[in-house]
C-alpha cells in the first residue's frame, strides 16, 4: 500500500512531533537546533491534533506512519482560549519557563509556547481559521500538499468558516509560491517584517 490521506488517529501524535521538527527550521531539520524532541511539535502540532482532531489530516507514508500533515483552528481566538486553559498547563510542565530576554531557538519556542495570545490579530478577524502544514522532504513536490490543502480547506467550508489564513517565513520563497498557487493574497498585518500573513476564502 502506497502514500495516501487519511483522517487524524491518536496513534499519529508521535508522527506529527517528528514531521514538525524535522521541517521546523523553515522546511529542514531542526533536530539539531532544538535540546528538546517535543518543544517545537508542543508548540505547532500537537496542541491542534488534541483539541481540534477534526481539523487534522495527515498523509500515510504507506505504513501507517506520517510523511505530512495539514492542521489548523477552525477558530483562531476559541483555540488560544482552550489551548490556554487546556493545553498550556500540561505543556508547561514538560518543560522550562521561557527566559526574560529569549534569543536561542529553544529559549524562543518557550516564549512561543506560553504565549498563545501572539496568534491574534485584530487585522485578521475576517480570516478566523489558521493552519500548518508540513510534509518530509521525500513527499514534497508531488503534488500531496496541495490535495492536503485541499482537504483541510473543504472541511472548514462544510464548518461554515469562511477564511483562513497562515503566517510564513517571509523569506520562504519556495513556500510562498505554494501558496500563490493555491490562491491565498498576503494580508496587512501589523507584525515583524520577517513574517509574512497570507489568507484565502474556504470556499
Amino acid at each position: 500500500m502506497g502514500e495516501h490521506l487519511r483522517t487524524y488517529r491518536p496513534e499519529d501524535l508521535p508522527g506529527l512531533y517528528d514531521v514538525c521538527l524535522r521541517t521546523g527550521d523553515g522546511g529542514r531539520d531542526a533536530t539539531a537546533l532544538s535540546a528538546s524532541p517535543t518543544l517545537l511539535g508542543d508548540v505547532y502540532a500537537a496542541p491542534y491534533a488534541v483539541l481540534e482532531p477534526e481539523h487534522v489530516h495527515v498523509l500515510d507514508d504507506g505504513a501507517g506512519g506520517v510523511a505530512g500533515y495539514v492542521l489548523g483552528t477552525a477558530d483562531t481566538a476559541r483555540f488560544v482560549r482552550r489551548y490556554r486553559a487546556e493545553w498550556l498547563p500540561a505543556a508547561r510542565a514538560r518543560h522550562r519557563a521561557a527566559p526574560p530576554d529569549p534569543r536561542t531557538f529553544d529559549e524562543l519556542l518557550l516564549a512561543a509556547l506560553e504565549r498563545p495570545e501572539r496568534l491574534l490579530h485584530p487585522e485578521l478577524a475576517a480570516w478566523p481559521a489558521h493552519l500548518h502544514i508540513d510534509l518530509l522532504p521525500a513527499a514534497q513536490g508531488r503534488g500531496w500538499g496541495r490535495r492536503l490543502m485541499e482537504r483541510f480547506l473543504a472541511g472548514l467550508h462544510a464548518a461554515g468558516v469562511p477564511a483562513v489564513h497562515l503566517a510564513m517565513a517571509s523569506a520562504n520563497t519556495a513556500a510562498r509560491a505554494f501558496y500563490d498557487r493555491l490562491g491565498f493574497v498576503e494580508l496587512t498585518v501589523d507584525g515583524p517584517a520577517a513574517t509574512t500573513w497570507l489568507g484565502r476564502p474556504t470556499g
